[in-house]
């Protein structure tokens, strides 16, 4: 009998922005910050826009609404 491998996607809990920077809470208790340079939408983008995000997929991704973005946890965890 063989022994499967089980992958565990790492889901968003929370966001947070610092005056340049982008942080990610996941499940897991890690706290992914990257440069907001890394994301212009999200540079670009006014504190209200930035505070107006959601989580989709179960926490999979976020979305922001007024700046049409998506970004996904697995490639915020990809760029660090």
């Amino acid at each position: 009998m063989s022994t499967s491998e089980i992958k565990i996607e790492p889901l968003a809990t929370d966001v947070a922005f610092g005056d340049d920077t982008f942080c990610v809470t996941l499940a897991d208790g890690r706290e992914i910050t990257v440069p907001l340079e890394w994301f212009p939408r999200l540079r670009d983008a006014t504190q209200k826009q930035r505070r107006n995000w959601r989580l989709i997929g179960g926490g999979v991704g976020i979305h922001w609404e007024d700046v049409d973005e998506d970004i996904s946890v697995e490639s915020v965890l990809a760029r660090e």
